[in-house]
């Protein structure tokens, strides 16, 4: 029988049974869990420690696939669910709208609604407009959405002539300035110090961007950087505004914090003030955009910053498979510099699967012919189009791998075209299910209509979706992959939810997209390196792995190659199971077969050499405590894991609640009763105090163990789960005093 309070024995569907996963392949329309404890199942030892690290800073680091979202979304959730944490107190940031879009759509089905998840930008636009009356009087200046034109009326008015490149490139340099908060005055010391290499003369960008700042202000205009530095400036001038933002929110959470800008990092400083209900995570081996001014010291300093923080480190990969881990883990075995000094070593969860494939071409054209061959084999094994990738490293490859899906028949998709829900035909799709939800017993294309998914294809059908695919590409086929997309939801909507009505899934499309969470679109996708990070696909192609443009040519410094090669990194940690890496030898038909595999290959393709993998500092997956600085002593670090078996039988353990115990549920228990009860009056007594759930202070899986064990010193006690370091110092020796025969609740001790 289960311990007194706890729901009965969990299903086999544990973390070491699979029921984790890394956003991938889950459950469309999930149950709400029906309590605190229930938001915690299916996650693994390390995922849960995250999930019940609620206090204090916490730091996780996460490699790529090891469930990252998951754990902190179910955090979140599990503070708001116990009642530890108010919704309306917690900010979660994240970089893209379709990130905090993911996070808000996990939240609501974990019982969360109404955590604020947003970007940097969007949380800082919404304090901006709100405080600026009040700072600034007035309205708030526009916003422009492209810069690049003021920049070129900027150039004019210097006299400095810029062709398109250069215009682009001076734009992304003052951008690069802005977040760095570097003044126009102090840019070429700057650019100097960093390395970084201008587009022009220093001294040109820095009179171009000074040229730039004086035509916003007498245009009574703002761009996107300088939403951070206005809510930046406001909350550092105005205390009394700091203050009303810091009474709104009281606990932070942001995620890809290895891509944090210097401006961001001191937004967020703001927002904590002396605070430190903080909870970053990050990978530093996936830092992809310093371009932009991303650094990972923010995160590769966080225990410097933050001494007491708890750090726990993920690396069970549950996305790939064992062969595609082992490639990933050679890459970062040849890196160097500090992000690489911190790299974890991933430990696939998966079966086994084939071996990564590296082809070698005559040219780029017949790379993308042989590319689209291979899917077309992959789309007869079964495997869905919209789970398959090719991944490039420049925007400009995508065209020859267009033409190549098209001559093949194969649908695709290119990464990065406008959101799924702005789509015309979406926007059009919506009003015409609107319009049936709300008069369809008038409406002549459902009398035949006989459940949700034939209402919604009869909807459909008038605005241009069809049983079967038109033939060819373009825009035609795009509309009817949109349309397909809303057709399949409504199908896997009606299997979670029987009973759903038209207008049930007019209110899920109105929420999906507020979230930004978009059905699945089935066509071939087209990315770049850099707009797949985030994202994963059983099947992907990384084309191009050729010197020259993997690293690419401009790519010179050290840090530059070493970011490149995190690139790749990324690029092939996108794979579930199939990875084909490819290369030409020539460009073009015809050309001279000058090129040569990349160099990040070497020692790892087969027949190539290349240097011995180093060991790997910090890469193992746990939990390290931290300490306060104030005299006292360091935790005790725990940093691997060995199954646990049962004390009693010697069963290897798979059920969280049973590794509590350290025995099965069906072996005999020698708990001391009285003990037991003793425990449960005191634990009463303490949640009362705190004014939080009586599990808050223990679960009864623990008092159940230590009522087994009765330890006898802060040694033994600590080697109790669900025991940990905060916990042993506030309520250890209350605990060791219960197990020594002392009732603490008639002595009216507080704990």
């Amino acid at each position: 029988m289960p311990a007194c309070g706890q729901p009965p024995h969990p299903s086999p569907s544990t973390w070491q049974h699979g029921g984790v996963t890394a956003a991938t392949h889950s459950t469309l329309f999930p149950q709400v869990p029906d309590s605190p404890d229930a938001v915690l199942e299916g996650l693994d030892p390390e995922q849960r420690e995250v999930a019940t690290a609620l206090h204090g800073p916490v730091c996780v680091l996460a490699g790529a696939g090891t469930g990252k979202t998951r754990a902190i979304t179910h955090r979140i959730a599990y503070g708001v669910r116990a009642g530890i944490l108010q919704p309306s107190s917690v900010l979660a940031v994240t970089f893209t709208n379709r990130a905090a879009g993911e996070m808000r759509g996990r939240l609501r089905q974990l019982g969360a609604a109404g955590v604020q998840a947003r970007t940097f930008h969007s949380a800082a636009l919404r304090q901006l407009q709100y405080f600026w009356p009040k700072a600034v009087g007035g309205g708030l200046p526009k916003i422009i959405d492209r810069k690049i034109q003021i920049v070129s009326d900027a150039a004019a008015a210097c006299r400095i002539r810029l062709d398109r490149n250069e215009l682009r490139d001076a734009t992304a340099e003052i951008e690069w300035a802005k977040v760095t908060q570097t003044v126009p005055a102090d840019y070429a010391a700057a650019a100097a110090k960093t390395g970084r290499e201008a587009p022009r003369d220093p001294a040109e960008i820095a009179q171009l961007y000074a040229a730039y700042e004086d035509l916003k202000r007498d245009r009574t205009v703002i761009d996107f950087e300088d939403v951070l530095l206005l809510t930046v400036g406001i909350l550092q001038d105005r205390h009394d505004i700091a203050d009303e933002v810091r009474a709104q929110y009281q606990h932070f959470v942001v995620d890809e914090y290895q891509d944090v800008s210097p401006l961001q990092q001191r937004l967020l400083e703001l927002w904590l003030g002396d605070r430190d209900s903080l909870c970053v995570v990050g990978d530093a081996s996936q830092t992809i955009y310093s371009f932009t001014g991303a650094t990972p010291d923010h995160l590769l300093d966080f225990r410097i910053r933050h001494p007491g923080a708890t750090v726990v480190k993920l690396v069970r990969d549950y996305r790939s498979s064992p062969q595609v881990v082992h490639l990933a883990n050679g890459l970062l075995a040849q890196a160097h510099g500090r992000a690489a000094d911190h790299r974890l070593e991933l430990i696939s969860q998966r079966a086994a699967g084939p071996e990564p494939v590296y082809t070698e071409y005559a040219d780029e054209p017949a790379e993308a012919e042989g590319a689209a061959r291979r899917i077309r084999d992959l789309l007869t094994d079964g495997v869905p189009p919209a789970e398959i990738a090719i991944l490039f490293r420049t925007n400009s490859q995508s065209e020859t791998y267009e033409q190549a899906l098209a001559d093949a028949g194969i649908p695709y998709q290119l990464r990065g075209a406008e959101r799924f829900f702005d789509r015309p035909e979406v926007r059009k799709a919506g009003i015409a299910l609107r319009g049936a939800a709300r008069f369809g017993t008038n409406d002549t294309l459902l009398d035949d209509a006989v459940d949700l998914p034939s209402q919604v294809r009869a909807v459909l059908s008038g605005e241009g979706w069809t049983p079967t695919p038109p033939a060819g590409s373009g825009a035609v086929r795009e509309r009817w992959e949109s349309l397909a997309a809303l057709v399949n939801l409504a199908q896997d909507f009606a299997v979670a939810k029987p009973d759903a009505t038209l207008a049930d899934l007019v209110a899920e499309l109105d929420e999906r997209a507020g979230a930004q969470h978009a059905p699945t679109v089935q066509g071939v996708t087209l990315a770049s390196l850099h707009s797949a990070k985030g994202l994963e696909w059983d099947a992907v192609f990384v084309v191009g792995v050729a010197e020259g443009m993997m690293p690419i040519t401009y790519a010179r410094t050290d840090e530059q190659i070493e970011e490149e090669r995190r690139l790749l990194y990324v690029g092939v940690t996108r794979a579930r199971e199939h990875l084909h890496l490819s290369w030409a030898l020539s460009r073009s038909p015809g050309g001279r077969p000058g090129r040569r595999p990349s160099r990040f290959l070497d020692g790892l393709r087969p027949g190539s050499s290349g240097t011995a993998a180093r060991a790997v500092a910090g890469g193992i997956g746990g939990v390290e405590r931290g300490f306060s600085t104030a005299g006292t002593t360091p935790a005790p670090r725990r940093t691997s894991r060995t199954p646990a078996r049962c004390r009693v039988c010697g069963r290897t353990l798979s059920d969280a609640g049973e590794m509590k115990l350290m025995r099965c549920d069906d072996c005999p228990s020698d708990m001391d009763e009285g003990l037991y009860e003793r425990l449960r009056a005191w634990r009463a007594v303490q949640a009362h105090r705190s004014g939080q759930p009586a599990f808050c202070v223990f679960t009864d899986r623990t008092l159940v163990a230590i009522a087994e064990s009765v330890p006898g010193d802060p040694g033994e006690l600590a080697r109790v789960p669900g025991v940990g370091v905060r916990k042993l110092n506030r309520y250890g020796a209350d605990v060791l005093a219960l197990c020594a025969g002392r009732d603490l609740v008639e002595e009216g001790n507080d704990g």
